[in-house]
C-alpha cells in the first residue's frame, strides 16, 4: 500500500471518527467546515484525496489539528511525552511554575498539569466552556482552590473536583511550596 493510500485510509476513519464523537451529521459537518457532503462522504469512503485547505477545514470544524486527522496509526495509541517536551507556560521569580504534561482529544482537549505554588503566590482563570471539568491533586502543601469567590482548602494527599465554568484561582496561602497534578477536561465542540 503506498503512502498515499495510508493516508486516504486514515483520513476517511478518523473524520468519520471525530464527526460521530462531535454528534455531527454528514450535514452539519459539511455546513461548519464549508465542504460539500458528496466531498464528506467520497472523503469517510476513502474515494478522494483532498487538498490540504479542505482537509484544514474539516480539522478546524471537527475542533482537532490536521496531524490528527492524518495519524496512520490503527489500534490502542500510546504516546509518551519525553521530559524534556513538558511545556512550562506560566511561571515566577520566586518559582512558582505550571507545566503542561500531557494532552489528548478524548473525546473533548483533556491536558494533565504539574504546578508548584511558592508561599502567597496563586494564579486565577476566566471560566472554561460550560462542560469543563477540573480534577487537583495536592502532592505537597495545601491548595487554597477559590471558586466564584468561595475558598476551599486541599491538604496533601487530598483530591478535589469541581466545574470550571466559573472564575476560579489556584493559591498557596500557607508557608510551604504547594505541589499539584491538575487535570483539566474540555467537552467538545458541539453543533
Amino acid at each position: 500500500m503506498s503512502d498515499l493510500d495510508l493516508l486516504t485510509q486514515s483520513l476517511a476513519r478518523n473524520v468519520k471518527r471525530w464527526r460521530t464523537e462531535r454528534g455531527f451529521t454528514l450535514d452539519t459537518l459539511a455546513a461548519r467546515a464549508g465542504v460539500s457532503r458528496g466531498m464528506l462522504i467520497q472523503i469517510e469512503q476513502a474515494r478522494t484525496n483532498p487538498s490540504i485547505g479542505t482537509v484544514v477545514k474539516i480539522g478546524d470544524a471537527l475542533g482537532v489539528s490536521i496531524t490528527t486527522l492524518l495519524d496512520y496509526e490503527q489500534g490502542p495509541k500510546v504516546r509518551i511525552v519525553p521530559a524534556e517536551q513538558v511545556v512550562r507556560l506560566w511561571h515566577t521569580e520566586a518559582g512558582s511554575y505550571s507545566k503542561l504534561l500531557a494532552g489528548t482529544e478524548a473525546p473533548g482537549p483533556l491536558e494533565m498539569w504539574n504546578w508548584l505554588l511558592m508561599p502567597g503566590e496563586g494564579s486565577g482563570s476566566d471560566p472554561h466552556p460550560v462542560g469543563t471539568v477540573e480534577i487537583a491533586h495536592v502532592t505537597a502543601g495545601e491548595l487554597t482552590l477559590t471558586v466564584e469567590g468561595t475558598e476551599y482548602r486541599v491538604p496533601a494527599g487530598a483530591s478535589v473536583t469541581f466545574e470550571a465554568n466559573a472564575a476560579h484561582e489556584y493559591a498557596n496561602r500557607g508557608d510551604v511550596p504547594t505541589e499539584l497534578v491538575l487535570t483539566v477536561s474540555v467537552p467538545p465542540v458541539r453543533h
